[in-house]
Order: C-alpha cells, then sequence, then structure tokens
C-alpha cells in the first residue's frame, strides 16, 4: 500500500527523504487489517504570550495536537499543528477525508480543477469523499525542520517546520532483526561511527582543516557530516554500523529531525545498524528522552536497536549474535552494546560520569555465561568465537597511566568515570576481545593494560583486551585540542570467523587508503602485536 512524503526533508541532507518515508511507514509486520485513523482536517494554531495553548477550543475528541512548537522556541509566539482524525469503521460515504497536503504560495496546480483549501502557515489541503478505502487519505502527519516549510515569518536562521505525510497503512518495514550473517568467507565488517552531534538545524562547525591541515573558515556542519558517512559507507560496505553515542548534540530543540539525519545515509544504503547513547544525546530542555529516542530508532528500517531490560540500569543494553551462512543459524560472534549514562554532578572530578552499574555488569555476565553454556552443548565445531562490545564514554581503564598505546596517539585526557566498577575485569572474563567507545573526539588509539603477573611469578598467556577510540565523525562536535585541529575519522572492524581473526584499521578525511590497520586477534586470542614482533626479530 503505496507511503509517500508530501514534502523533501532538509535541505542540507536530500538523502534524508528516503529515510523519512520509511520512518513514516515503518511497522512491525502487519498479520491482518486493522481499523486506522484518517485525518480529516488540519490546521495551525498560533497563542501570544498571553493565551496558553491548553485554552484552544478545538474539540479534543477530534483534534490531536502535534508535540512539537512550530517556532522552536524562538518566538514570544507559540504555534502548533493540529490534526483531526476519525476511525476508519466509522466513515461515511459523504465523510471528507485529507487526500493530499502541500505547503506552497500560491495554492498548487491552480489549473489542475482539484480545489484546494486554504490553512494557516500556508498549508493547502485536498479533501475527498471516503470511497470506502483508505489506501490514499492521509493518515499520519509529522513535523520536522527544515530549510523551507510553513509559512510562519519567524526568525530566518531558525529551522522551520516541514510536515511528513503518510498515504494509506504503513508498509512492513524490513526486517533485519536476524539477518546478521558472517559472508561465505566467514568475514563480517562493522562500521563504528560516533559524536557525530546534529543539531535540528545544519550546525556550524568550528575547526576543519582541508587536506594540508590548513584551517577552513566556520561552515555548515551537518552537511559535512552526512557527506562523510557516506563516502566512508560506500568505500567500506559494511554488513553492520554501530553508532556509538553523541548521534545528537546537547540542547537542540528538535531531537527526530536530528536523529533521522545520522541513520539516513545507512537507511538509505539498506545496511542494518545499531545505536548506543552518549552523554550529549538527551541533554536540554527539549530533548527526547532515551526512551523516546529508542522508540524511533527501533521502528525504523534496519535498524538492530533495542531498549533492552526494565531492570537493567539505562536505555539500550543488548546484544546481537552473527550467524554462519544460510541455513545455519550458529552463531560465530557476540556484540554487546551498553548505555554509558551520562555526565553527573562532582565537587572533585570536573567533569565526573556515571559508571557502568552492577546491574549492567550482572546483565552481561549472565549473558555471556548463558551463550558459552550453549555452545558447550551446541555444535562442537564451532572453533572460534569473537566477541566484541561497544560503549560511548570510555572505561576507567582508558586513562590509566600504565595503558600501552599500540597506534595513534593519546592527543587529551580521557574523560572517565572517577568511580571504577571493575566492569573490564567482567568483559575480560566474558571472553570479550575488544570494546570500542568515543566520547573524547581526538583520541583514536587501540591499547592495551600490561599483563599481571601472577603469584606463582607466570604472566597470563595472553593481555585482556583491545581498549579502542573511534575518533570523532561529526563536524559539529570539536575535532581540536590544545591549539590543534585534526580530521574527522571512524574506524572499522573486520572479523574472520574462519581464522578467529580481528582487524581493525581507520577511514580519514583525505586519506585514499586505510589508516594504522592492526591485528587485534588471531586464532580466537587477544594478540599483543609489539610482543609477537619483538619475539620473532629475537629468534
Amino acid at each position: 500500500m503505496p507511503a509517500s512524503v508530501s514534502s523533501c526533508l532538509l535541505e542540507s541532507c536530500p538523502s534524508q527523504e528516503r529515510c523519512l518515508q520509511t520512518a513514516t511507514s515503518s511497522t512491525s509486520h502487519i498479520t491482518a487489517v486493522v481499523p486506522h485513523p484518517v485525518a480529516t482536517d488540519l490546521t495551525v494554531c498560533i497563542f501570544s504570550p498571553t493565551v496558553s495553548p491548553s485554552t484552544c477550543e478545538l474539540d479534543p475528541r477530534i483534534w490531536h495536537r502535534i508535540e512539537k512548537e512550530l517556532y522552536l522556541y524562538t518566538s514570544q509566539q507559540s504555534a502548533w499543528l493540529y490534526v483531526a482524525l476519525a476511525n476508519e469503521e466509522e466513515l461515511a460515504a459523504e465523510d471528507l477525508l485529507v487526500m493530499d497536503i502541500r505547503v506552497s504560495d500560491p495554492p498548487p496546480n491552480p489549473s489542475s480543477g482539484h480545489s484546494w483549501e486554504s490553512r494557516p502557515g500556508g498549508i493547502w489541503l485536498l479533501r475527498g469523499k471516503f470511497s470506502g478505502m483508505i489506501d490514499q487519505a492521509v493518515t499520519e502527519v509529522e513535523v520536522l525542520f527544515g530549510m523551507d516549510a510553513l509559512q510562519l515569518n519567524g526568525q530566518p536562521k531558525v529551522p522551520v517546520a516541514r510536515l511528513s505525510v503518510l498515504h494509506g497503512r504503513a508498509k512492513p518495514r524490513p526486517d533485519a532483526r536476524a539477518a546478521l550473517r558472517v559472508r561465505e568467507d566467514g568475514k563480517f565488517k562493522i562500521v563504528q561511527i560516533s559524536d557525530t552531534h546534529m543539531v535540528t538545524g545544519v550546525g556550524v562547525c568550528k575547526d576543519a582543516i582541508d587536506a594540508h591541515g590548513n584551517n577552513l573558515p566556520e561552515s555548515e556542519a551537518d552537511p559535512l557530516t552526512v557527506g562523510f558517512i557516506g563516502r566512508i559507507l560506500d568505500v567500506e560496505k559494511p554488513d553492520l554500523v554501530v553508532l556509538t553515542g553523541d548521534q545528537l548534540h546537547h540542547d537542540i530543540p528538535d531531537s527526530q529531525s536530528a536523529l533521522f539525519k545520522v541513520v539516513a545515509p545507512i537507511i538509505e544504503r539498506s545496511i542494518p545498524f545499531a545505536a548506543v547513547f552518549g552523554n550529549h544525546d538527551s541533554e536540554g530542555i527539549h530533548a527526547l528522552s532515551r526512551t523516546a529516542q529508542m522508540s524511533i530508532l527501533h521502528n525504523l528500517p534496519f535498524s538492530l536497536c533495542k531498549s533492552g531490560l526494565e531492570h537493567v540500569d539505562g536505555i539500550g543494553n543488548f546484544y546481537l549474535q552473527v550467524l554462519a551462512p544460510t541455513p545455519s543459524q550458529l552463531p560465530l560472534s557476540t556484540l554487546y552494546f551498553l548505555d554509558s549514562h551520562g555526565q553527573i554532578p562532582s565537587k572533585i572530578h570536573n567533569p565526573n560520569y556515571d559508571p557502568i552499574k552492577q546491574s549492567q555488569i550482572d546483565w552481561f555476565t549472565n549473558t555471556f555465561q548463558a551463550q558459552r553454556s550453549a555452545r558447550e552443548k551446541g555444535d562442537n565445531d564451532i572453533r572460534f568465537h569473537l566477541s566484541l562490545a561497544f560503549l560511548h564514554i570510555p572505561l576507567p581503564e582508558f586513562g590509566d597511566r600504565h595503558l600501552s598505546i599500540r597506534n595513534s596517539h593519546r592527543r587529551e585526557p580521557s574523560k572517565c568515570p572517577s568511580f571504577n566498577s571493575h566492569f573490564y575485569d567482567t568483559l575480560v572474563k566474558g571472553g570479550t576481545s575488544a570494546l570500542g567507545c568515543r566520547h573524547n573526539h581526538v583520541n583514536d588509539f587501540c591499547a592495551l593494560l600490561p599483563q599481571q603477573t601472577q603469584q606463582d611469578g607466570h604472566k597470563p598467556p595472553q593481555p585482556g583486551l583491545w581498549l579502542c577510540y573511534g575518533g570523532g565523525s561529526g563536524f559539529g562536535g570539536y575535532c581540536s585540542y590544545g591549539g590543534m585541529r585534526f580530521h574527522r575519522r571512524t574506524r572499522i572492524w573486520e572479523l574472520d570467523t574462519s581464522t578467529g581473526s580481528l582487524k581493525t584499521w581507520k577511514r580519514v578525511e583525505y586519506a585514499m587508503d586505510r589508516v594504522d590497520e592492526l591485528v587485534l586477534v588471531e586464532s580466537g586470542s587477544v594478540i599483543d602485536p609489539l610482543r609477537k614482533k619483538m619475539k620473532t626479530e629475537a629468534m
């Protein structure tokens, strides 16, 4: 059944149109036709500072307000879009339904013979009588914010409201929830993107540099970020994209518009994706909560995002399994995702952050033990099982002064929780090979903690796990420190389940080739390439 969008999305990101279309038409699989609300009318109500929207005279049984202030809280006035809805099963043949919505001046196609009805804000409605089916009728209306739309005479630099319209019933969304599988050669590639710092408008990039390291003037940030993400995805063609937090900048007036920009280049390339939240994603008085954002993400096409168990602290603690090629159901790798929470008040450490909670540690422990037990009882032909974990704010171990950095550099201090809940130790016990995080935009190294000598004087057979930064991907977030500017970048992970290996590299602005490629795991075991090289040279 058709679903269409009445207008494009943000002018700065044309690819959002497909994202929005699929987003507004995405639901779980429909097994039976159920009655659906249908739009019968539309209007915009504008209120003065002395008149509250709660005094609106529209009948609340019919008229439903879209909970987005159309001026984005930049005016003394407030404006709200109201949609009149009727239940499909109560419609009669003489009832008028909204068949199309346009925003224009003058009215659209005046010579077409259609009778367009005017509404406030430059809105035009085309209404028709109920034919017995709602396939062509407007069933959902959403507000996003872009460069041109409702004519409300707002401030020129404020993103203006745009309408997204669904016709008919929503299509079942593409189901990617059970689709993660290694390729025929046993490989599986992940692109990790973080700190995109999208805003409701286009944002400002203050610290970009050109290919030669020369400072560039301020520019619009979000279009650059969307373009950078798209180029990385086209080069790498990953099996999964992992968003590791701070998808959104803090204090933005509309989270949904910004969130769609992040996922648009991923969805239009039909790539499955998963996400965790950063400290900025839900900051601000108008920001959507983590719960609301996860609900949006969960219902998007190709999304593998999950809220997680209610009794576990945070939103977005979940895992995904990567299976052997079809038709096998054997899990060859497990990917863990955790909510690293946000900033907390502190008189001792500024900034300071909430640590990983005990309930999250217990969830992880129970999960990996259950999976390990299942593997031991199952197919004994599985030689290797590789596990990775992703979160936003680094664990305290990232700031350990004894950390051995094996490629790239620590360009800024690691901002970690001051309290160590020792989740690192649990990850090691769970057989995790690597932990990927972001948060500190100009750090992009992989490192190991020194091996601890046991009481008998012998060292453990292998290091614990790799601690890897990815570096900042977004032009709206900072990418400079100590007066130095750096290029935006993202980290790539490639698992080879046939050999039990894991390697990583980075993609960096302007660089044509992989940067800092490093082997992290061989034959299922974490390795230290430097020690291996020294051992080889000594032989």
